[in-house]
C-alpha cells in the first residue's frame, strides 16, 4: 500500500508529466486557455491513460513477453492508444457536442500525446509487469498511469487559471501570447520541483 502511495504521489506531483518529464506539452499549452476546457481535456486524458496503462499492461505481460515480441511494444501500445482515443471521441460526439467542438483538434491529438503513450513505456521501463511483480505489476502500472494523467490535469487545470487571470493583466508587448505563456509555465515547473522534497 505504502509503494501505490508513493507512486501516486510521484507520478502526479513529483515527476509530473508535463512540468517534469516535458510530455504532453501540445495539449498543456494549446487547451490551457479556460479552465472548463482544460478541465474537461484532463478528464478525457485521465481516462485514457488509466485505461491505457491496464490494456497496455495486460497486452505486454500476456502477449508480447510469451510470445518474445517485446520489440513490438511501441506500435502495439500506439495501436491500443488510437483504439481508445477514438473511442472517447465517438462517446463525446454523442453525449456532449458542445464539449466535443470544444476540443477540436486536441482530442484527436491525443492519439499522438506523447505523455499516453510515455506512461505505457514507462510502466514497462519501471518494471511495474507481472514478470517482477505479479498481480501487483498490473495494479501499480494503472495507479502509475492514473497518477501520472491527474498530473497532466492539476497542471492543465492550473495553467487555465491563471491565463484567464493574466488574460486582464497590462503585459507588457513582447511577453503578449505566447511568451507569457511559457514563462508561466517555467514557474509553475520550478515550484512542482519543491514536490521532490515529499518523497
Amino acid at each position: 500500500m505504502k509503494e501505490l502511495l508513493l507512486v501516486l504521489v510521484g507520478s502526479a506531483l513529483v515527476n509530473n508529466v508535463v512540468l517534469s518529464q516535458f510530455l504532453g506539452l501540445c495539449p498543456f499549452l494549446g487547451v490551457s486557455k479556460q479552465v472548463k476546457t482544460a478541465a474537461s481535456m484532463g478528464g478525457a486524458v485521465i481516462f485514457v491513460i488509466t485505461i491505457a496503462s491496464a490494456v497496455t499492461s495486460l497486452i505486454y505481460d500476456f502477449v508480447l513477453v510469451p510470445l518474445h515480441l517485446e520489440f513490438s511494444q511501441t506500435i502495439v501500445f500506439i495501436t491500443v492508444i488510437a483504439a481508445l482515443v477514438q473511442t472517447v471521441e465517438m462517446f463525446l460526439k454523442k453525449t456532449s457536442p458542445g464539449l466535443y467542438q470544444a476540443l477540436g483538434v486536441y482530442l484527436p491529438l491525443i492519439t499522438t500525446n506523447c505523455a499516453v503513450l510515455g506512461v505505457a513505456l514507462n510502466n514497462v521501463k519501471y518494471e511495474y509487469v507481472a514478470a517482477k511483480m505479479g498481480a501487483m505489476g498490473f495494479v501499480t502500472s494503472v495507479v502509475n498511469g492514473f497518477a501520472t494523467a491527474v498530473g497532466f490535469t492539476i497542471a492543465i487545470v492550473l495553467l487555465a487559471g491563471i491565463r484567464e487571470r493574466i488574460a486582464y493583466n497590462d503585459i507588457p508587448k513582447p511577453f503578449q501570447g505566447a511568451p507569457i505563456v511559457l514563462l508561466t509555465a517555467c514557474l509553475m515547473a520550478i515550484a512542482f520541483f519543491g514536490f521532490a522534497g515529499l518523497i
